[in-house]
């Protein structure tokens, strides 16, 4: 259990029935109730115990008063004086007591082990049996102390760092950006992949009646242009009427390469391996 404790108080003492107070100080009033002047404090004035306290000193556990009695009085913490400490430190726990018996009890814990050590170290010494030197019944709370001490040193270097949202805090800016849509480019390989598409579509509705039909390219070049003015973008299979046949379909498509190349037409898709599309070419104002 870890918590503030007051080590010591000043109270203010009870009013006895005997009131030494004069009717008149210097003239003036002792106090003003509801107005009027008080040259005397009332008999019945009850003042509680605990009114007025003053708190000297505040520590997180029996291990941090310990380590301030060692520390203040410059005690060497490998050779503690245990009976000026105990002294010391059973004054401190009396005063908890009295304010808080639940909260002393941790603190009661560590002055019954402060007094078994000071009741070891009147004792005959008892050597340990692997070693010929005497044990130390302060050597575990020299431990526990020094471990403590680390920990609270090493605590006190984290709390100095630079905390968010005590010391600093992020900075926050909106940016507002543009977004530019980037077509991907039609590569060699994906309008190949249409074109044999197309090709495959025709072979099934193909006709194997001979004849001979001279073919246009600037017409189908033109028709092409009007077919696209009547809608912003027409998918690539769109421009293909298979059941024209093999050689119509191979000179709209040169008529469309034609375009393209003239820069007339534009050929995009959205991404890889998405339906292509075809539209009129955006001329400068």
């Amino acid at each position: 259990m870890t918590a503030t404790t007051p080590l010591a108080a000043t109270e203010l003492p009870l009013v006895g029935s005997s009131d030494s107070t004069p009717d008149v100080v210097d003239g003036l009033a002792y106090a003003k109730l509801y107005g009027e002047p008080l040259f005397k404090l009332p008999n019945d004035l009850y003042i509680p115990p605990d009114a007025l306290e003053i708190f000297l000193e505040a520590f997180e556990g029996p291990l941090d008063l310990l380590l301030y009695l060692i520390r203040k009085q410059n005690f060497n913490i490998l050779d503690i004086p245990m009976a000026q400490v105990t002294l010391q430190y059973l004054e401190y726990v009396e005063q908890i007591r009295k304010q808080n018996l639940e909260l002393a009890a941790e603190y009661l814990l560590m002055a019954a082990m402060l007094i078994e050590i000071k009741s070891r170290m009147l004792l005959p010494s008892s050597k340990a049996e692997s070693s010929d030197e005497a044990e130390d019944p302060r050597a575990e709370l020299v431990r526990r102390l020094l471990e403590y001490e680390q920990m609270k040193l090493a605590a006190y270097d984290l709390n100095a760092l630079p905390q968010l949202g005590r010391d600093f805090l992020h900075a926050q800016v909106y940016i507002e950006q543009n977004t530019v849509l980037h077509w991907p480019q039609v590569e060699i390989a994906d309008l190949q992949a249409a074109w044999a598409d197309v090709l495959k579509r025709a072979t099934l509705v193909a006709h194997h009646k001979i004849s001979r039909e001279e073919l246009s390219v600037r017409e189908h070049m033109s028709g092409i242009l009007r077919k696209l003015q009547s809608a912003r973008f027409v998918e690539f299979s769109e421009l293909f009427d298979p059941a024209r046949g093999a050689p119509v379909l191979v000179v709209n498509f040169v008529a469309l390469l034609e375009l393209a190349k003239e820069t007339l037409i534009e050929i995009t898709q959205a991404e890889a391996f998405a339906p292509i599309y075809v539209r009129l070419a955006y001329s400068p104002a």
